[in-house]
């Protein structure tokens, strides 16, 4: 069996220039990063602004598992699926982050024959976005420290400062740390930390902008500190967001590639979906709604996490109207969530299959409760049993929702056309009513509750007391009329990680608030959810290499 970075290093990729020339992009818009790399000018999303959007396909999933479910393979595989079938269709995914990639979860461009290339170079530095972004990030915590030093003319409080520094790695020892040490030259001593680049307030505010300078209102807007009367610091009291933006010039361009079998794809962006808001670029998507007949884009982890963001936060923003959303489900996952251990699930297991198909059951629901129509993808796996398939074909059907086998990782296209026909029927004989869950003029607290009860099946909501005082202060800044972002673990519903399935009777923690001013969010962080993610004890660095000849082994 040949390894993704086998498969993907045998590719057939057109020049870019050709993939762009499908799409009917003249070369002048195109900033070409070799042959098989190119960012899209947003001049080109300035001249199609009056072409109709096309249809809106978003892929979600269960919650994950060791297991594997294989979301963004189905995402890559439906849209060369519905090219198969003779629609124009356009992938818009994120930016893998190299922090995963090194660690334990492994790179974000698909796997086996439904790949985004090439591989190597979108898993690893690809045209250099997060490093814009670490690099603007990381400029304001340099200006914020030096103003401290120069005088402090802002009255900063040095104990109020909230502006972490950020790095794309998996790194725990610099979960908190203290600055300024080594004497007065080295500016004020205070306690600092490091959160990953994908958790950034600038990754958030790049993916929801909708061009440079409403990038750079945006960033202006950014509280970073407080000063002793209790008063916020935004990054314009520093003069930061000019600088910033300019960092950030190239980067805002979305970034084309293509798929193993040549369908174009946007990757641009990409923000954590359990501690951000985990989606793709505002403008890549709204750039593929202009070009393609559908869109296939994608939010991370499972549909409480990423699937509610999406529709809560980004489409609300983007006043985009999602026309159907496809769940990515495994067997062996639904069997994992129904209590069987990872090496034992190759067998038959209906009675557990059963149990754990309630988490499946729960985020259908939950896509119905926001007005989408919602299709089952369900990757198979060559130990799934007939009984297993017929199981859950036949459950999903009772609840409405069409469910079909997904082939992608191991055909490609041809294994994703069943999917494709499916996603066709339903968005033209479903209609979408989408509408957000909440309205953000609830208070802050309403609002989280009403995730946490609809979205979750919480009983409640606990918030503890110093989350408390820090909602009162953000209720009297004037600061709390914005969407929710929930931080929590991926692998429940609840923000208990050992809790799969559909747990019932539980309630969520909310151990803090934090005001994303640029962004137009507020982050709520629950349970032990981190902001710096660590390496396992075995990371995935540990097996990747590079050849004499050039060959890159043991990325996937």
């Amino acid at each position: 069996m040949k390894t993704d970075v086998q498969i993907a290093q045998e590719a057939k990729m057109l020049p870019i220039v050709d993939v762009a020339s499908k799409l009917g992009i003249d070369e002048d818009h195109l900033i070409q990063y070799g042959k098989y790399k190119a960012k899209v000018s947003l001049g080109l999303l300035d001249e199609m602004k009056d072409k109709p959007d096309g249809k809106l396909i978003l892929v979600t999933a269960i919650n994950p598992t060791p297991a594997g479910e294989g979301k963004t393979t189905t995402n890559i595989g439906l849209s060369m699926g519905l090219n198969k079938i003779g629609k124009s269709a356009i992938t818009a995914l994120r930016e893998p982050s190299l922090g995963p990639s090194f660690g334990v979860k492994g790179g974000a461009a698909g796997g086996g024959y439904a790949q985004v290339v090439p591989m190597e170079d979108i898993n690893l530095h690809f045209t250099g976005d997060f490093h814009a972004i670490t690099t603007a990030h990381n400029l304001i915590s340099a200006l914020l420290d030096n103003h401290i030093h120069q005088g402090n003319v802002l009255n900063i409080d040095p104990r109020r400062v909230v502006w972490k520094r950020v790095l794309d790695m998996n790194d725990r020892a610099l979960r908190d740390i203290v600055v300024g040490l080594g004497g007065k030259p080295n500016g004020m001593p205070r306690q600092d930390g490091f959160d990953i680049t994908v958790a950034s307030e600038i990754m958030a505010i790049f993916c929801l902008s909708k061009d440079l300078e409403d990038f750079k209102a945006r960033v202006g807007e950014i509280i970073v500190a407080y000063k002793f009367d209790g008063s916020p610091v935004f990054a314009k009291d520093l003069n930061a967001q000019g600088a910033v933006a300019l960092l950030m010039k190239d980067a805002v361009n979305p970034n084309l590639v293509q798929t193993l079998e040549n369908t174009p794809a946007l990757i641009h962006g990409g923000p954590f979906a359990n501690i951000a808001h985990g989606c793709n670029s505002m403008l890549a998507t709204k750039l593929a709604l202009k070009m393609a007949e559908y869109t296939v884009t994608e939010a991370g982890f499972g549909a409480d996490l990423g699937a509610e963001k999406f529709f809560d936060i980004k489409c609300r923003f983007g006043g985009l109207k999602p026309d159907a959303a496809v769940i990515v489900a495994t067997i062996r996952a639904l069997k994992y969530n129904g209590g069987v251990k990872k090496d034992e699930l190759g067998s038959e297991n209906l009675e557990a299959l059963a149990k754990g198909f309630a988490n499946l059951e729960k985020h259908i629901e939950n896509i119905n409760k926001f007005g989408v129509p919602a299709i089952v993808a369900i990757n198979n796996f060559p130990t799934d049993t007939e009984a297993e398939l017929k199981y859950v074909l036949d459950r999903c059907k009772e609840l409405g929702a069409e469910a079909v086998l997904s082939e992608v990782w191991g055909k490609g296209g041809e294994g994703g056309v069943a999917m494709a026909e499916a996603v066709v029927r339903v968005c033209e004989t479903k209609e979408s009513n989408f509408k957000p869950i909440y309205d953000v003029e609830e208070t802050i607290k309403a609002k989280i509750e009403k995730i946490a009860k609809e979205v979750y099946g919480a009983d409640g909501v606990d918030f503890t007391k110093a989350c408390e005082k820090t909602i009162a202060n953000i209720e009297k800044l004037g600061f709390d009329k914005m969407p929710i972002c929930m931080a929590k673990t991926q692998y429940s519903l609840s923000d208990d990680p050992t809790l799969l399935g559909r747990p019932s009777g539980f309630r969520i923690t909310v151990r803090d608030i934090r005001v994303s001013r640029g962004a137009g969010f507020l982050v709520a962080l629950t349970g032990e959810i981190m902001t710096m993610p660590g390496l396992p004890k075995v990371p995935a660095a540990n097996n990747i290499d590079i050849l004499p000849s050039g060959e890159i082994v043991g990325l996937f």
